[in-house]
């Protein structure tokens, strides 16, 4: 069956061609498996709760806009009432009946791991689709100041500032000399746009739609995740085409279902340490069903996504056994008015078997944040740049300097792959069971040996993380940390600049230090020095060894595996490095715009040697230690790494780095 909608329709009819609804909802009421829902171009001011789901992934229920992004569901109203209170200072009465069951403006952002004392509502204030900052006082309306944290500074002048008067919301407003009355003013509404307030709705496709406005709250992993658009604990939803911007919080989600018993706990009864309330979460979602059978496995794909502010995709225990493809997400946290350990432009707890591949990020607080069992998941052709703060950005924290991808207190094992990532800081690795291999790096690696415990003071405090049996979601076992399990092969690292704003210095600019503990600038795999090799590893184990080792040998650092790497322009080598090359050659790197294509320029090819490269595959990199799983595809089967960055064959002879075939210049990204 299909069933056809039009906003433009004078009034609702039968869902039929000629006679459409007026309203998605309408339609998301009665559609059933095999259906098809056709919407028209319009503006959509509804949240749709999709009553049912498909039984298959050939006999799913699709929601299809005719022609892309041109189908706009919104989770805001227009607001034309405004009275000038003073200067450029506007004032609007709202009544709360407007709000149903949830008012944006009394609902404060809140939640585990959200670390901000400012109170901040799930509301939102917009001017022809730009976003105002909210503040706490009307002063600070009325006498707006530069904040410079933001990434969007000049556009910080723009206050809203909200308060309860009996019914009534009251919002004011600097609007910097635009008359409000005139202009195209919204505020968020509604807490969704496309999301079933039920679980177990599966097989949905969601196809071309624009998605906006929303006032979601805060998604950590563990609570109820909200998202503009999401599954809400479903399996095989597809999310394509689709333009998805301005959520409060997060843009799409894939997880987590409610738990009455177990939601914002550690923020709420103080307790048990908020990584206790996730294990204990992990456990009990597992016995209500978190399978591959029930949950997961879901595909975003060819999706714009912009302007979020915790994150562009979130998700805890449903983003398993996901395909994430083709989408372009940017300009995520860039206002930094959301202050937590949850933001990125992707942030997923246990991705397992979850493939990240073609993805372009850039401009977000953080690119890709795997957090806990990223098991069997894989990044790979992509491009990531300036993800970190742009130089005059005030940085006040270590949630301040972001890097293009964060694997943390995972035991692996996680692949990244035929990657470019040109920011400072590539790839914080507060993690184990990671292989880097054809990649072009031209960013540090940071927290290498940290960041897995809780920060204790006086009491040792580290992080247990949950492996799984192998392409599944059963619980293997619990671990914390002992560093290293790495693996790097035939990449190119690329020392770049970095901006000093960056870097402590003293009177004659020289630098001193990084701003951020932890933080390193320096490229290269020199910050493994110190760790074993395979062999002076597992020598420990040997029986003549055992008295000499003794328990501490099974707390040790793991080993690191290297070969066919390339350094240039002063990248630093791993001290027990040994298959490798080094140039003096100054390199070029370059990342432009030109008529719509991200071209990266370089010479590098230029000076690769000529040598016999290793030929990567599964069998080469072996296993993760710690859930003895080898590095391959989530059916099992093996990877021999003979595709580049294009998909392009690679030949016998290899050579380091994302690409097959040695140019000066490639283009990395058509928009």
């Amino acid at each position: 069956m299909k069933y056809y909608v039009s906003s433009k329709a004078k009034r609702s009819g039968d869902g039929s061609k000629k006679y459409p609804f007026k309203t998605i909802s309408e339609a998301a009421a009665i559609a059933v498996a095999g259906d098809k829902v056709i919407v028209s171009p319009g503006i959509y001011r509804e949240y749709i709760n999709p009553a049912n789901g498909g039984t298959s992934d050939v006999d799913r229920i699709v929601y299809k806009s005719t022609e892309k992004g041109k189908a706009v569901i919104t989770g805001a109203e227009i607001v034309k009432n405004w009275k000038n209170y003073s200067g450029d200072v506007w004032v609007v009465r709202i009544s709360n009946g407007l709000f149903g069951d949830y008012n944006p403006y009394k609902e404060i952002i809140h939640g585990d791991w959200y670390f901000s004392n400012k109170k901040v509502h799930t509301g939102e204030v917009y001017l022809n689709g730009k976003s105002f900052y909210e503040v706490c006082t009307i002063e600070e309306v009325k006498n707006p100041e530069f904040y410079d944290q933001s990434w969007d500074r000049e556009n910080t002048l723009y206050k809203w500032y909200t308060e309860q008067d009996g019914d009534y919301t009251v919002i004011y407003a600097n609007f910097q000399g635009h008359n409000p009355n005139k202009e195209n003013v919204e505020i968020n509404v509604r807490r969704n746009c496309f999301f079933p307030k039920e679980t177990g709705k599966d097989y949905i496709t969601v196809s071309g739609f624009t998605i906006k406005q929303a006032a979601t709250q805060w998604a950590p992993p563990t609570a109820f995740q909200d998202g503009m658009i999401g599954p809400h604990w479903s399996k095989g939803w597809i999310i394509e085409d689709c333009i998805i911007h301005d959520s409060k919080c997060s843009g799409i989600s894939l997880g987590k279902h409610y738990q009455p018993d177990n939601n914002n706990k550690w923020s709420t009864q103080y307790v048990k340490d908020g990584t206790q309330n996730e294990r204990d979460i992990i456990c009990q979602s597992y016995h209500e069903g978190w399978t591959k059978d029930q949950v997961g496995s879901h595909i975003i794909r060819r999706c714009e996504i912009f302007d979020c502010g915790q994150t562009g995709i979130v998700g805890h225990l449903g983003c398993v056994f996901c395909l994430i493809e083709d989408n372009h997400i940017y300009q995520i946290n860039n206002k930094q008015d959301l202050f937590g350990a949850e933001i990125a432009g992707i942030k997923l707890h246990a991705p397992i078997d979850t493939i990240f591949r073609r993805n372009h990020i850039h401009h977000c607080s953080r690119g890709i944040w795997l957090d806990w069992q990223a098991q069997g998941t894989r990044i790979t052709q992509s491009l990531f740049h300036d993800n970190v703060p742009a130089e005059g950005v005030e940085i006040t924290n270590a949630f301040s300097v972001g890097e293009d991808i964060f694997v943390e207190v995972a035991h692996g094992p996680t692949l990244i792959d035929n990657n470019i990532m040109l920011s400072e800081c590539a790839a914080r690795i507060s993690t184990q069971g990671v292989a880097l291999v054809h990649n072009l790096i031209a960013g540090s690696f940071t927290y290498v040996g940290v960041g897995t415990d809780n920060g204790g003071s006086k009491l040792p405090t580290p992080r247990y993380t949950p492996y799984h049996v192998p392409h599944d979601t059963k619980i293997a076992g619990f671990m914390t940390f002992l560093h290293g399990d790495m693996r790097f092969y035939n990449n190119i690292f690329i020392q770049q600049p970095v901006g000093q704003y960056l870097k402590d210095v003293d009177a004659s600019g020289t630098p001193t230090g990084s701003k951020m503990d932890s933080i390193n600038y320096d490229v290269g795999t020199f910050v493994y020095d110190g760790y074993p090799t395979h062999d002076e590893y597992f020598a420990r184990f040997s029986k003549d060894k055992v008295i000499e080792f003794g328990s501490d040998k099974y707390y040790s650092h793991l080993p690191v595996y290297t070969g066919g790497n390339a350094y240039f322009n002063g990248a630093k080598v791993y001290e027990k490095e040994e298959d490798y090359t080094v140039s003096d050659e100054k390199i070029k790197l370059e990342l432009v715009q030109e008529d719509g294509k991200y071209i990266i320029k370089t010479n590098v090819y230029d000076f690769i040697e000529d040598k016999d490269y290793p030929f990567i595959s599964t069998e080469v990199l072996g296993m993760a230690f710690e859930p003895e799983q080898k590095f391959e595809n989530p059916d099992g089967s093996q990877i021999i790494f003979d595709e580049d960055f294009y998909g392009d064959h690679r030949s016998a002879q290899t050579i380091p780095g994302p690409f097959v075939e040695s140019e000066q210049s490639y283009i990395v990204k058509e928009n």
